[in-house]
């Protein structure tokens, strides 16, 4: 089968040939159709999880992937063949994901059934950038009418927040080029803030000199983060995904949140799928692209909403 691998760490990715795997017991086989693209696939090439988990090599990058299931292994019970399923293909040993036509993980994994709704490729976009997008507003518990400034709008995790943070009944502000501004509009988003027009932090002390409840910030290093953070009223929320929060000085002014990590698993993709099912929530693809080509796009910035490898 084709893959997309590295062969040591930093390495450059490459399209290999791989032998098909079998599942093994309680696990399952699936034949992928479609896998979506992220920050975090160039950082597990790089060996962000290298000494955290065991590794194989050759080591088949991806996490998000969508497809049929097309073998079960022994004492399976909740997916059959003909299955089509999405779900985060990183389990230990780290290496057998899925940037490849096929990829073995175990059903108690996050892994779950697509509604018939939802087009295979958009459920491919989901499983990272989405689930964290629905933690994120999960943990800060939004209220009507709250401002909610996102920094980093446009990316995967952005384009889903600036949905649920909407519909969570959010005014919500969204940083994005002039020339995506609309897309910021369709997808929820009140007003647009041009990060290319001037410093951020100013445009939005002018426009809310009252400053904003919550502030989710996708990109920003620690020291942007922290001039940011001036525009949150005390008693407000931050959250970094990147982990630059100073999570104690947020304390000291009573700001809840700092820094976060998905930990959604199949009960919450499976809730963001029905959201999608049911029009609420638009899965906003950038660009698909054959597998061949992956090598191009992994680590690649300026996405509007998520890559989609097409398997």
């Amino acid at each position: 089968m084709r893959a997309i691998v590295v062969r040591s760490f930093g390495a450059t990715p490459e399209l290999a040939e791989l032998p098909v795997p079998e599942p093994s017991a309680g696990a399952v086989r699936v034949q992928l159709e479609a896998a979506g693209v992220n920050p975090f696939d160039q950082k597990m090439a790089n060996g962000i999880l290298d000494g955290k988990l065991p590794h194989d090599f050759p080591m088949i990058l991806g996490v998000d992937g969508a497809g049929t299931v097309s073998s079960v292994g022994p004492g399976v019970t909740g997916f059959a063949v003909g299955d089509r399923v999405v779900g985060k293909f990183l389990v230990p040993p780290v290496g057998h994901g899925s940037f490849a036509e096929y990829s073995v993980l175990p059903e108690n994994a996050t892994l779950v059934r697509i509604p018939e709704a939802v087009p295979t490729v958009a459920a491919a976009a989901l499983p990272t950038a989405g689930v964290t997008a629905q933690d994120i507003v999960d943990a800060t518990k939004i209220e009507p009418d709250q401002t909610v400034l996102i920094i980093g709008a446009t990316g995967g995790v952005g384009s889903f927040l600036v949905q649920l943070a909407n519909m969570a009944g959010a005014h919500v502000i969204a940083t994005a080029r002039g020339a995506a501004a609309d897309q910021m509009t369709r997808l929820g988003a009140a007003e647009t803030v041009d990060y290319t027009r001037g410093p951020i932090a100013e445009q939005i002390a002018a426009a809310h000199p009252d400053g904003v409840d919550v502030l989710f910030d996708l990109v920003s290093p620690p020291e942007a983060l922290a001039e940011l953070t001036a525009l949150v009223r005390d008693g407000g929320t931050v959250y970094s995904t990147i982990w630059a929060a100073d999570e104690q000085a947020l304390r000291d002014r009573g700001i809840k949140g700092g820094n976060i990590e998905s930990s959604g698993r199949a009960p919450e993709l499976r809730r963001l799928l029905d959201r999608v099912a049911e029009g609420d929530v638009v899965v906003p693809i950038d660009v698909t692209v054959p597998l061949s080509q992956a090598a191009a796009v992994i680590g690649a910035a300026g996405a509007r909403g998520k890559t989609v490898l097409a398997i």
